[in-house]
Formats: structure tokens, sequence, C-alpha cells
């Protein structure tokens, strides 16, 4: 997510508790040469992150209905990932304003989370012309 989100030039915004440790040198090692180049935040709890947060909040779940590429993204949307095991909370899922599902064959039960979150950034990116430019 940290390479995604810094090659992309999209801000990563990591929620605690989080499924991972971010000690420092854990950090470091999974973020290599990339941290430079990230927009990093970390929230110490879902509630702070809620008071900092701005535009939609769109949650990326196999419980939702609307396909990702039926919807209209805008600039300032937050695209929201749970972890690949259990998703988010119920209280977060409620919490979103709009869900959205990437849609799959009859059984499968997910994608990898980075995965998914790389298809649905690359179509909001799209939608509103952001990708970032060649490099100067």
């Amino acid at each position: 997510m940290m390479r995604l989100c810094a090659c992309l030039g999209v801000a990563l915004d990591v929620i605690e508790p989080c499924g991972f440790l971010l000690s420092d040198r854990n950090f470091r090692r999974a973020g290599m040469d990339y941290l430079n180049g990230l927009d990093f935040t970390r929230h110490a709890s879902w509630e702070a992150f809620q008071a900092r947060r701005q535009g939609r909040l769109l949650l990326l779940t196999t419980k939702a209905s609307t396909p990702y590429f039926d919807f209209g993204f805008a600039p300032g949307d937050t695209l929201l990932v749970g972890r690949e095991s259990a998703g988010v909370p119920e209280a977060v899922h409620n919490s979103a304003d709009v869900r959205l599902t990437i849609p799959m064959r009859p059984g499968m039960r997910s994608l990898n989370v980075a995965q998914a979150a790389a298809m649905v950034l690359g179509e909001a990116l799209r939608q509103n012309a952001l990708f970032p430019g060649p490099a100067a």
C-alpha cells in the first residue's frame, strides 16, 4: 500500500489498531525507498481519523452492491480498505458514505487488499484525470 500510494501520489492514512506493526525498523523495511515520496499520516484511533477527514468516505467491501466501475469518484474522496481477514468493524462499515465492491466470480471470497485498492484507486484517478505526470 505504501508503494502504491507513493507511486501514484496519493496520501496514505493508517488507522490504529492495524493488522501489522509500525515500529520504526519494520516500517522503514516495508517502505523501502518509497517513504521519502509518501504523504503518510498515522491515526491513533478511528475517532482521531474521523475528526481529521474531509470529503466522502468510500469503503471497499465484499458486503456492497455498487460495483466500483459504476460509481462517480470525485477529488477529495477517501478510499478505505480493511483487513484482509476480517474487513472493517461494523461501526466503521456503517460510517462509510458509500460502499463499493469489485464483482467477482461466484465462490471467490476476496482479492488481496492492495490489489483491490489499486484497481479502485486507478479508476478514481482515471475518472478525475489525476494520474501523476512524468518525473521532471
